[in-house]
């Protein structure tokens, strides 16, 4: 069985494609752009399908219904990005409340599509914004320091 040579320097050497924090670089910088450009595109097309699919109830596909759907991809699109690129530059507990909101009125909004009340819609919204609050502001507050640098 072959085994891996220990390193030289007491372990503090880093293996080469390591990043800063000591984790490998799996992807190279241009990955990484394209996926910030490919990632909110599709999960804005897949959310605007879900909108228009949960609107027409399992009806034919009509042009307003297509309409409706490249709409919602789009401001799903356009907020995915602000919230990306807002949270990252506030405290853990901004940061967790806005992803929180994000998800949980992303989520009322598609509840409320599938003819559901207004009241029951919120409700739910807010059921899941308060979880992924929870959620969130717990990981956020083990990972990140008081000024929102990533510790581990």
């Amino acid at each position: 069985m072959a085994h891996a040579a220990p390193a030289s320097g007491g372990g503090t050497s880093r293996a080469v494609g390591t990043g800063a924090s000591g984790l490998p670089d799996v992807f190279s910088a241009r990955t990484h752009r394209i996926a910030s450009v490919a990632v909110p595109v599709v999960l804005g097309l897949i959310y605007g399908y879900w909108a228009a699919a949960n609107r027409r109830s399992g009806g034919e596909i009509t042009g307003w219904n297509l309409l409706f759907g490249f709409v919602t991809s789009i401001a799903f699109m356009v907020l995915y990005v602000a919230v990306r690129a807002l949270a990252s530059r506030v405290r853990r507990e901004l940061h967790a409340i806005l992803w929180a909101a994000f998800i949980g009125s992303a989520f009322g909004f598609l509840y409320n599509q599938s003819d559901n009340t207004v009241l029951k819609s919120t409700a739910i919204g807010v059921t899941v914004g308060a979880v992924c609050f929870v959620v969130l502001f717990y990981r956020y507050y083990t990972h990140e320091d008081a000024e929102g640098h990533r510790i581990r």
